[in-house]
């Protein structure tokens, strides 16, 4: 992009037009024209007839960024198949852009019609283009330019042009073109007489809707909307019946400005939970913006017994939010990727029950958001908003388990293991409670102890069964409270999977991933877990499986879930079929420079504030999930994305869980601390190893690859530029001779020292095309048995 405009200024001194019969409201009239739609509006000034301070107002256009048919600009065209959109078009970094609508392909077609009073005194287009426009009014061509400009211009229209204005309808006909940098179309017909002030762009409120969806998508009802308990590592048996209600499927809802603290009177509709009001499934798609809230409204049976609790549980909510039981608050939470639980017995009464929960969402700003975006485009998604993972209630004795700790290591030999657990109990202590618990084996019980509520349950295993993606063997944990009388006051039931995860150094002096003692290679799919249908939600729990049998069957060994919080079924999922998995901490804030591997990096500075609540977050995320044995490595930031106090994190990390691996930095800024030292690099992998800083360390390339490839019929957009790392392969050979390419320098890399490796990535997400499925999980674009032998090598 040049950095010189093509034009003058352009703006025109201000002259006092004439005046008419009809009266100075027509002598002053405006009529503008915004990228961005289609309806028809009319607008006269209320102003002075010299007055130059109005605002235009945003009106909608029709737009495609495909080559339209021939006469495209004419009155008759039919445009009811473009898409519509707000004005103006581009991308918001180009410079003097005022941007509406995401636009970032090389071209893009808009008409507009418009109804006229009157024709403006003196006609001319006012526009901000980057790069080349022509403009046609009511089929002709009336204003060609080419290059760029970094600010809104007048172009005056000369008499042959002005004289196709008429009363009455009017076609606006635009097309740009652009080849580098950023983009830019906003376009208003004016009278330059009056040179208006341009509004603020504005906040489309609909998210672009997709035709994709997948074939889980398409079976989703009010009746199976995610009905499977969803905290299956920590299960309690119907001692109750029912001990525990679903509360997904349509709930109220409306939005209301976020001033509003009060309950709404009116609703706007119905939302389907738990998928975010955003998404298809949900049946709204609606976009939230910092300036409102969202509230959602349903009533529930309860029966409340004395001696009992009623836990009303959600297992996320993005982003901040307060809970109303009968008009009762009964408890906030901040935070979206972390369950929470809230008692709400005293708020409840046996019967019919009012639940309201009140949402706010920035999205952006400093909180904890993942790949979520105001506005989505390239490798940041669709924002996601309020309930997106199942709510349910529970009923519990007065003394209840609240949670467990479970550890497990491997002792003398690698068939003698120890198995550890801590019990935390709720509720006001029983008169001689005990708690027992019990470890079996299927039908063979290792060992079953009793002993006061305070204690630790120790139990040594022989010969024990270690859990490994070859071999994914789960001990069945069952926890007893019980009473002075021996009765059973609470159950629950877990799993152990014994397994011990490490490093080592090889006989080249190279540090390696263990487990269980035995060195293994990483290899796994960057993860990002979005879904056309459900956005961040999974459409169901057979799906969400789906995607971890898919990179099991293809030779993966672990799976980087990059910058999200899986519900917790998802790693129930993980332990049982045998995949490692990396989790990352979800990212939000401002970051510094990103100097990847480079000595000497910079850390943000955040304020007391936001780096508590990212620890809050980070700490849920831990304590909610380390009982799981998939869980190998924590991966606290991601390529200087909100990465701050990063020894201070690290630190506290290592010492909050050691039994795992940690990586501090995926794809750097590298910092001394943790146990890994991780390098992107596209397309192909790569790593500097020649660097001395990094031998103390587990080297990977925590992320490469990317090769798009675009399978038509299962695009999100098939009018946008989707693209991939390297630029798109042209056949599918290519690409998958691309891919055998990555994998064969890093089948290199692995023999000088690197212990692991992750491919961008398991699907496309909306308009990345680099996944090894499609965004939908219809195509496998390389069958499974095919990777599987591709990657043999590596996973031994």
């Amino acid at each position: 992009m040049l950095n010189q405009s093509s034009f003058g200024s352009g703006r025109l001194p201000q002259t006092r037009p004439r005046c008419s019969l009809t009266g100075w409201t027509i002598a002053a009239v405006m009529i503008f024209v915004m990228l961005g739609g289609w309806f028809p509006q009319t607008r006269s000034l209320a102003d002075s007839p010299t007055s130059s301070s109005s605002t235009l107002q945003e009106t909608s256009w029709r737009f495609t960024t495909k080559k339209p048919r021939a006469h495209w600009y004419e009155v008759g065209f039919d445009d009811s198949r473009w898409a519509q959109g707000v004005g103006g078009f581009g991308t918001r970094s180009t410079p003097g852009a005022r941007v509406s609508t995401q636009w970032n392909t090389d071209d893009i077609w808009l008409r507009q019609s418009v109804e006229l009073d009157a024709v403006p005194a003196q006609p001319a287009i006012y526009m901000h283009h980057d790069e080349d426009a022509e403009v046609y009014l009511n089929g002709k061509k009336v204003l060609a330019v080419t290059g760029y400009i970094d600010h809104h211009k007048v172009f005056p229209l000369d008499a042959d042009a002005a004289a196709v204005i008429k009363k009455g309808s009017n076609l606006i006909a635009v097309h740009c073109h652009q080849t580098t940098g950023g983009q830019s179309i906003d376009v208003h017909l004016i009278d330059a007489n009056h040179l208006p002030k341009l509004p603020k762009p504005k906040r489309n409120t609909i998210p672009f809707k997709s035709d994709l969806i997948t074939k889980w998508g398409e079976q989703v009802t009010t009746e199976n909307a995610w009905t499977e308990y969803p905290r299956p590592a920590l299960a309690r048996p119907r001692l109750q019946n029912p001990s525990w209600t679903n509360l997904n499927g349509h709930w109220d809802y409306a939005i209301t400005g976020v001033d509003q603290i009060e309950t709404p009177q009116k609703w706007d509709g119905e939302i389907l939970v738990p998928f975010a009001i955003e998404s298809r499934l949900s049946g709204v798609q609606r976009l939230l913006s910092d300036s409102e809230a969202l509230w959602y409204h349903r009533t529930f049976q309860a029966d409340v017994t004395q001696g009992e609790r009623l836990k009303l549980n959600f297992e996320a909510v993005d982003y901040r939010c307060e809970v109303f039981v009968n008009g009762t608050s009964v408890g906030k939470h901040v935070g979206g990727s972390n369950p929470f639980s809230l008692d709400i017995t005293d708020a409840a009464k046996s019967g019919e029950n009012q639940l309201v929960v009140r949402v706010e969402d920035e999205t952006e700003g400093s909180q904890i958001r993942g790949k979520q975006v105001i506005h989505a485009h390239g490798i940041w998604y669709t924002q996601v908003s309020g309930i997106w993972q199942t709510v349910w209630l529970e009923t519990v004795a007065q003394r209840h388990i609240d949670d467990l700790k479970i550890h497990s290591a491997i002792t003398d030999s690698p068939d003698q293991a120890k198995v550890t657990v801590k019990v935390d109990l709720a509720g006001k202590p029983v008169a001689g409670e005990k708690v027992r618990i019990s470890l079996a084996d299927g039908d063979q019980l290792i060992s079953s102890k009793t002993f006061n509520t305070d204690g630790v349950f120790i139990t040594d295993v022989s010969d024990a069964k270690l859990w490994s993606p070859d071999s994914p063997h789960l001990y069945d944990l069952s926890v007893v409270v019980l009473d002075a009388s021996g009765n059973a006051i609470d159950e629950v039931q877990s799993y152990v999977g014994i397994r011990e995860v490490g490093r080592t150094v090889d006989k080249d002096g190279h540090h390696r991933f263990t487990l269980n003692g035995e060195t293994v290679f990483h290899l796994g799919p960057l993860d990002q877990g979005w879904w056309p249908d459900g956005l961040l939600t999974p459409p169901s729990d057979e799906g969400m499986l789906y995607d971890i049998e898919v990179l099991k069957d293809s030779g993966f060994n672990m799976i980087r879930k990059h910058i999200k919080v899986e519900p917790r079924r998802y790693y129930y999922h993980c332990d049982r079929i045998g995949m490692m998995v990396w989790q990352d901490q979800p990212s939000g804030g401002k970051g510094p420079p990103w100097t990847r591997m480079r000595a000497n990096p910079q850390d943000a500075d955040w304020s007391d504030a936001d780096h508590d609540q990212y620890m809050n977050e980070i700490e849920r995320m831990i304590d909610d999930l380390e009982n799981h044995p998939s869980i190998v490595v924590w991966v606290p930031f991601n390529e200087a994305w909100g990465q701050h106090r990063t020894m201070e994190v690290g630190k506290w990390t290592v010492k909050r869980d050691p039994s795992r691996l940690v990586n501090i930095a995926s794809g750097g800024n590298f910092w001394p601390i943790g146990d890994i030292a991780d390098h992107h690099a596209y397309p192909h992998p790569n790593f500097p190893l020649a660097d001395k800083r990094f031998d103390d360390y587990i080297k990977v390339v925590g992320e490469f690859g990317g090769h798009g490839y675009p399978v038509q019929g299962h695009l999100w957009d098939a009018n946008r530029d989707n693209w991939g790392y390297g630029g798109l392969p042209k056949t599918l050979q290519e690409f998958k001779d691309r891919y055998i390419e990555s994998m064969r320098r890093l089948e290199e890399l692995e023999s000088n020292g690197i212990a692991g490796g992750v491919y961008t990535q398991t699907t496309d997400v909306e308009g990345e095309i680099n996944g090894l499925m499609t965004y939908d999980r219809r195509v496998l674009k390389i069958p499974a048995s095919e990777l599987s032998k591709i990657h043999a090598n590596l996973v031994k």
